[in-house]
């Protein structure tokens, strides 16, 4: 059994609406030290597999297909025992 844990973020040359937002806010608290923010997703999935090499051609496929765009973000993924 492993636990993968996903972080899917934009591109650095896609704009980032939802940073920009946090960024303001951030600043609006008081925080004139933070220069930028980009957001991103975070994911955790539990695979039922004993091989680390399927599990992690399972979460790259899972990525590809579903978890990712692409086009507009990028992903990386750390595979631990569960």
């Amino acid at each position: 059994m492993f636990l993968a844990t996903v972080r899917v973020t934009l591109k650095p040359t896609v704009n980032d609406p939802q940073g920009l937002t946090i960024a303001r806010a951030l600043a609006t608290l008081g925080f004139d030290s933070v220069d930028g923010v980009r957001a991103g997703k975070f994911i955790e999935i539990t695979l039922d597999e004993s091989d680390r090499v399927v599990a992690e051609k399972q979460v790259t496929e899972m990525c590809e297909k579903l978890l990712a765009n692409p086009v507009i973000e990028r992903y990386n993924f750390d595979l631990n025992p569960a």
